[in-house]
Parts: structure tokens; C-alpha cells; sequence
């Protein structure tokens, strides 16, 4: 049988911000509504109802002196030390952010240079043909990176890519918007190599799609909803969360269907679907309706998740489920040589994509 080359994971890495921030710490908080009227509930019954809901009890923020590009850096050093590669060999360096290097002073996006020209430059890659550019598409930000460098490598035009997920959303929310409670901090990234293989490896198959006609707007930059904070322009992350929860749960699974049928895989062949970590309730929805596509009772243990301590820290939250996984840091779950995983994210834009991955 004639080998193929397959896009092959050879080394992760992740930066998880060492300021925890706890439920209780949003209790002396003030909560408006969009309209700009106060909340008139407590604040501990909007922080139990929020974490009934998404599960979330902890999140993980950035110090102060740091921003995306840094903590990029420091997954992407952590990758390239796993796969046990020269960093000079690298062909690509694929940064999927969303909100470039936002300071702790200045809520103005940065994006010139690059965040990937940033990295590349903070790990002192001087090889001038490791092409340096970011990807700009939401929360499926990273695994899209991942699927263009898969393009990359089947084509033959790199061996070896550096593919980043990192956000800094602590910057970007609105403190009297009980929403923002979901966001976090962090960083993932891969190390993605061709390889030679009569079997079937690595990335087997990915599906894409955009919903912008009718979806586009559900995330969007909005204005504090607190209108006497003196907030200039449009600087906060706002979210239509009740839509957005059921335009997942009504496309999400049919979309990793898809790319399952794509790969000739079925349901029943998958190890670990590794999703993004969105809202935990939301995600365990859309698993739900995934296996009754399939007339299947849900798999025990075949989601792990990360939401509850590290809450939802955007294009990062895949890579870095991955490598904690690898490392053996989240119990009860591991992957073999062999193991099928499912990817999958939804986000901004609408933008849903999956792949399906062979150990």
C-alpha cells in the first residue's frame, strides 16, 4: 500500500494565567441590564444562577503585565520543547486570536504587527521563510488554524507548523455585565508535522461553516451597560447568549455528523470528543443531541472539560484541554496511540467547524 503524508500533532503546550478568580470575587459587583437599569437581584442569587447554568466557578486572568502575544509565546515554548523540534525548522507561525495585544491601560486593539510576527519575533525564530500570520475567526479560531496548516502540509508546501490559540478576554469585559462572569485568559498550542503512513493518522477529515446571514451579529462589541462609567467607543465583548445557546445546540451536532461522514468514522469509533469549552450545560446539550443522531446513549467520559476552573478563555480552551490531557492532568482521561477524538468549536460570525483525529 503506498504511504500518504497526514498532518500529525507532535507536540503541545499551554499557559494557564496564575490569578484565579473565583465566583465570589464578582459578589461586590454591580449588574446592569442592556438597557442600563441597575439589576435588582443579589448578587450572590446572579452568581448561583450563573454557574448553574455554565458551571463555571473559577476563571484564570492574565498579571497586569502581560498581554495575548507573551502568553502565546509561552504555549508555543512549551510545544516546540514537546515535539523535540528546531524551532528554525518551523514553515508556518499560526496565531488564532480575537483581540490582539489589549493592554491593562488601553481597551484599543493592537494587531500591527501581527501577533504571530510578535511570537515569532519573542521566540527568537531568525528563519525568514517560517511565515509568520494570524487567524482571526472567533472561538473556532484555533482548530481553523489547525485546518489550514493541514492544507499546508497535504500540499506540500510545509513540514512543520506552529499553530496558537490565545486570548485575553479579562480585558474586554464589561465589569457590570453578568455575562462577562463566562470569560477567561490563556494560551494552547501544537506542533503540527507531516507525516508518512499506509494507515490513516493524524487529521483524518474537518468540516466548516459560517452562518452569517441571519447570525452574524450575536457576539458583537457593544458599550458598557452601565451608561455613567464614562466608557468611550464600543471596547466590551457583548453576547445574544439565548440565541446563541440555541443556534448551537441546532447546528453544532450536525456539523461534527458531517465531518464524521467525511471521514468514513462513525459516532461510535470516536474516544474523546474534545469541544470547545463554551458553557458547560451547553455543551453537554449539544453532545446529547449528537448520539441521538446516532440512536446512541451518550458515552460515559467522552467530553472531558476545563470550564468549571478555567471558565471559557476562547480559541485557547482546545489546545489546552489537549495537552492536558496528554500530560495526564485531568482525571479519569488519557489518549493512546490509536484513540479517534473529535474537535469541534462554535463562535463569532457564526463560525462552526470540527475535525476528526486519529492518536
Amino acid at each position: 500500500m503506498a504511504k500518504s503524508i497526514y498532518s500529525v500533532i507532535t507536540g503541545t503546550g499551554n499557559y494557564i494565567p496564575t490569578r484565579r478568580i473565583k465566583n465570589e470575587d464578582f459578589l461586590s459587583y454591580e449588574f446592569y441590564e442592556k438597557d442600563g437599569v441597575k439589576l435588582n437581584k443579589d448578587n450572590k442569587d446572579v452568581i448561583s444562577k450563573f454557574q448553574e447554568i455554565t458551571t463555571i466557578a473559577e476563571r484564570r486572568y492574565v498579571t497586569e503585565d502581560q498581554v495575548t502575544s507573551d502568553i502565546a509565546a509561552f504555549s508555543a515554548e512549551a510545544a516546540i520543547e514537546s515535539a523535540g523540534i528546531d524551532k528554525e525548522d518551523l514553515d508556518y507561525v499560526i496565531v488564532a486570536h480575537n483581540f490582539g495585544d489589549v493592554t491593562n491601560e488601553n481597551k484599543q486593539l493592537d494587531i500591527v504587527p501581527s501577533l504571530a510576527a510578535r511570537v515569532k519575533q519573542k521566540l527568537k525564530i531568525i528563519n525568514p521563510y517560517a511565515v509568520a500570520y494570524d487567524v482571526p475567526f472567533g472561538c473556532p479560531g484555533w482548530l481553523q488554524a489547525m485546518i489550514q496548516a493541514d492544507y499546508f502540509i497535504k500540499s506540500g508546501d510545509a513540514k512543520k507548523v506552529l499553530v496558537i490559540g490565545a486570548d485575553v478576554l479579562s480585558r474586554v469585559c464589561d465589569p457590570h455585565d453578568r455575562d462577562s462572569m463566562i470569560y477567561a485568559d490563556g494560551a494552547g498550542a501544537v506542533i503540527l508535522e507531516g507525516k508518512e503512513s499506509e494507515k490513516p493518522i493524524g487529521i483524518l477529515a474537518h468540516k466548516t461553516r459560517s452562518d452569517t446571514f441571519e447570525y452574524a451579529n450575536m457576539l458583537f462589541m457593544g458599550k458598557s451597560y452601565n451608561n455613567t462609567n464614562g466608557c468611550v467607543g464600543n471596547p466590551y465583548l457583548k453576547m445574544n447568549g439565548r440565541k446563541l445557546y440555541q443556534y448551537a445546540l441546532e447546528t453544532v451536532p450536525m456539523a461534527i455528523q458531517a465531518c464524521l461522514e467525511k471521514s468514513n468514522t462513525h459516532l461510535s469509533e470516536i474516544k474523546k470528543i474534545l469541544i470547545h469549552q463554551a458553557n458547560g450545560k451547553m455543551d453537554d446539550a449539544i453532545l446529547e443531541r449528537l448520539y441521538k443522531l446516532y440512536d446512541l446513549p451518550v458515552l460515559e467520559g467522552v467530553m472531558p472539560m476545563t470550564i468549571e476552573f478555567l471558565g471559557n478563555s476562547s480559541v485557547a480552551t482546545i489546545p489546552t484541554l489537549l495537552d492536558l490531557i496528554l500530560k495526564g492532568e485531568v482525571k479519569g482521561h488519557e489518549l493512546i496511540k490509536g484513540d479517534k477524538i473529535v474537535f469541534a468549536s462554535v463562535g463569532a460570525g457564526m463560525n462552526i467547524n470540527a475535525a476528526v483525529y486519529t492518536m
